[in-house]
């Protein structure tokens, strides 16, 4: 079921592009997300409120607000959206939760990019590649943005796995970013790469991460405890890149 509440009516997108940052590997598209959330100032504009969300509020430093756990912010001067979660979703929920959201941007031509992190282990200085997967037209965007094809054969987990699922299914045009990050600890270069390599030329932003980089050890710090709470579920709930010979 399609509940999505918007609590912001006097903001108007035009065929907005939306940047989703479910936790996952690396925690690398939440980083990303909350980082483009926070430089661009971005607004609070819609409650997700869709099965299988855990039901708990979120407060804020310094707020008296509650917010519910799984939210859209949104920029109208850029025609960006971006899905901030607080919460893990589960496997089990991850269906009802990519049927919910995907009904949603169809109504509202919203054109998503999904991010996920690929296990592999850090090699000092050798930036992390990034990859593209599509669905429906958007494979030429990855082309005009010079953003490579994967190089061998894998599977997309957990809820950003669904959600590309049911995109391709409904005929939606998204886009799959790939990163190499790494399998155990927050990854702040990870998602620098995704930001300056792939949202930006996409999402025609220009997001300034020098701060992912020279603050890299606090961010990782700060994500840590939600990174502890992550693991404690299953594995194959998180979403993550994996190549198919891990199932084999």
């Amino acid at each position: 079921m399609t509940n999505i509440a918007v609590v912001a009516d006097d903001i108007e997108l035009d065929e907005p592009t939306l940047v989703e940052g479910l936790p996952g590997l690396g925690l690398v598209g939440k980083i990303a997300t909350d980082h483009l959330i926070e430089q661009f100032d971005m607004t609070y504009y819609a409650a997700v409120d869709c099965d299988g969300i855990p039901q708990i509020a979120i407060y804020e430093d310094g707020k008296p607000d509650l917010l519910p756990p799984v939210r859209i912010y949104a920029d109208e001067e850029r025609d960006l959206l971006a899905l901030r979660s607080d919460v893990p979703i589960s496997a089990d929920a991850a269906p009802e939760f990519a049927d919910c959201v995907t009904g949603w941007m169809e109504s509202n031509d919203v054109t998503p990019l999904y991010l996920s992190g690929l296990p592999q282990q850090k090699q000092p200085g050798k930036v992390p590649e990034l990859y593209g997967t599509a669905t429906g037209d958007m494979a030429q965007l990855l082309e005009e943005y010079d953003i490579g094809f994967p190089t061998e054969m894998g599977a997309i987990s957990g809820p950003t796995g669904a959600l590309l699922h049911r995109a391709s299914r409904h005929g939606l045009g998204a886009i799959g970013l790939i990163v190499e990050s790494d399998p155990q600890f927050p990854d702040p270069e990870a998602a620098r790469v995704l930001l300056e390599k792939g949202v930006d030329p996409i999402a025609g932003t220009e997001v300034n991460t020098e701060e992912l980089v020279e603050s890299a050890e606090e961010i990782r710090e700060q994500k840590e405890q939600f990174a502890q709470r992550m693991q404690q579920t299953e594995e194959a709930e998180s979403s993550q890149a994996q190549p198919l010979r891990m199932f084999q």
